[in-house]
């Protein structure tokens, strides 16, 4: 009896052929991740070697509550290659939003993929879980969330809660929070877990995240609150192009003022940028184009825990940890004037002695009088 071999799965680059990619974009799109990753030239070839050898990644996407945001911003990445081949080759064996199975054979598929790559399969969640009430507000097959959630996890490899619903709860999980919303991390131990939040995080962090699992087969190092430090690590306010309007203590009072018009900082109409943590001023949306700040609406802390509780989004935050001499913007304000003022002062008294100087050695070369000196 002749047994038939089995065509072992095609690798990534593989799909990127099939798919009608050059070379030329296939090295863009790995120098592109590489950088976001904040990786050394000398690891681009890493990247390159495990999507030339490796094979497909099994991956189930969850979703729970949410309201399915952070598909939207992964699917509408700049590079198409995000979508193309690393959402519909990672393999998405089983998303409810965007599979065409349904039913039964939807909930085959799920259970294939835990049975064949036990392991081996990346789970993805999107969405907070509704613990109260017995599970019953977001059921699925029959099976509350948190069960779905534990049986899928058991046999992953990993666990990437995406967005803030899944890391932090968000606007579920807000006072009073009627349905328990739980973010994943309290409800899964032992498991290796990435935090992505934002609502929605950036399509190219979230594509950075995977092609990491996949060239280095272990999760990226992660900040104290289990988020990629390569997009974590910053805040907003170090990043933003209106610092130096901070800095020098201009900002906008109003948003139909003047000083709105000229672009100066947002902080004290609401703007979180100095207390949250994320990479949006620097890769930035639809292709590095622009982010909320530079849209003229202030930052809202949306990758940090609780921010739909942490005061209102149009109330600057009287003072935050860790500025010192940044602590409030009026006496930041202040003493910019302040020290504008010294200064101008200064430079007027230096301006008259060098003045003075110069005069006073024309009269020694015998240039001028005296008494056209003295007056």
């Amino acid at each position: 009896m002749i047994h038939e071999t089995l065509p072992s799965p095609p690798t990534y680059y593989e799909e990127v052929e099939r798919k009608g990619y050059s070379r030329r974009e296939f090295m863009a799109f790995v120098t592109t991740m590489a950088a976001f990753m904040g990786l050394e030239n000398s690891a681009i070839g890493q990247v390159v070697h495990a999507l030339e050898t490796k094979s497909r990644v099994p991956v189930i996407w969850l979703h729970f509550q949410e309201c399915t945001c952070c598909s939207e911003s992964f699917i509408r990445s700049s590079h198409p290659i995000v979508a193309d081949i690393l959402l519909d080759k990672i393999s998405l064996d089983y998303t409810e939003t965007l599979m065409a199975a349904s039913g039964v054979q939807a909930e085959e598929a799920m259970k294939h993929t835990m049975e064949k790559y036990r392991g081996e399969y990346i789970l993805c969640v999107e969405g907070s879980v509704p613990t109260g009430a017995d599970g019953v507000y977001c059921m699925i097959g029959g099976k509350t969330s948190l069960q779905i959630l534990e049986e899928a996890a058991a046999g992953a490899k990993a666990v990437i809660a995406w967005g803030s619903c899944a890391s932090n709860g968000c606007v579920q999980a807000a006072r009073p929070n009627p349905t328990n919303a739980t973010p994943i991390h309290k409800l899964l131990k032992g498991i290796p877990l990435i935090k992505v939040p934002g609502c929605p995080p950036i399509g190219e962090v979230m594509a950075g995240v995977i092609v990491h699992l996949v060239t280095f087969g272990k999760i990226p190092e992660l900040d104290r609150l289990g988020r990629p430090k390569a997009f974590y690590s910053k805040r907003v306010h170090d990043s933003c192009y209106r610092r130096a309007y901070y800095d020098a203590g201009l900002f906008v009072e109003s948003f139909d003022d003047e000083n709105a018009k000229k672009g100066y900082c947002l902080y004290k109409v609401g703007c979180k940028g100095p207390s949250t943590y994320n990479a949006c001023g620097v890769m930035r949306w639809n292709g590095g184009t622009s982010f909320p700040i530079q849209a003229g609406h202030g930052c809202i802390g949306c990758s940090e825990e609780n921010f739909w509780d942490n005061g209102r989004f149009y109330e600057r935050a009287s003072a935050f940890a860790g500025f010192g001499i940044e602590a409030n913007a009026d006496t930041l304000g202040k003493a910019a004037l302040a020290a504008t003022g010294v200064g101008i002062a200064a430079h007027a008294i230096a301006t008259n002695v060098r003045k003075h100087k110069l005069i006073a050695g024309k009269v020694q070369e015998g240039k001028i009088s005296e008494k056209e000196f003295e007056s």
